[in-house]
């Protein structure tokens, strides 16, 4: 059992009351197969960057779940048949970074280049002894 998050956006002209039933109705895939359905967390109508099946709005929704890989792949063939969803996606928790908070992030130190090292010896504007200038 593994730790996922599915995003999924629903077509908009659907009502926004019938988002959470719809989405019970494809998660008993997930209770049957004996995993559990941890959160649900609809966003509601949110526009979207570009067009998805010739809609600039969709219905947004994160569900958090914990269940077999089996179970997610059939579910996410089911969402994927059904018309009202226009995109979805699942990411594995264990994989992802899901949240940093700004405060807390420290970027990793990178470690100083080394010169090029090429023909000229890596060093820029020198000349090499002897040379004339132009």
């Amino acid at each position: 059992m593994h730790n996922y998050e599915l995003m999924v956006i629903m077509d908009p002209s659907e009502d926004e009351r019938t988002v959470a039933p719809t989405l019970d109705k494809f998660l008993k895939v997930i209770t049957t197969a004996g995993g559990t359905v941890d959160k649900i967390d609809i966003w509601g109508r949110r526009r979207m960057t570009y067009e998805i099946k010739k809609h600039s709005e969709g219905l947004y929704a994160v569900i958090n779940m914990t269940c077999s890989s089996e179970a997610v792949i059939e579910l996410d063939r089911q969402l994927r048949l059904n018309e009202s969803f226009l995109r979805t996606k699942v990411l594995r928790l264990e994989d992802a970074v899901f949240s940093i908070n700004p405060m807390e992030f420290v970027p990793e130190e990178k470690p100083a280049r080394a010169g090029r090292g090429g023909p000229r010896g890596g060093a820029r504007g020198k000349r090499p002894a002897g040379a004339k200038a132009d």
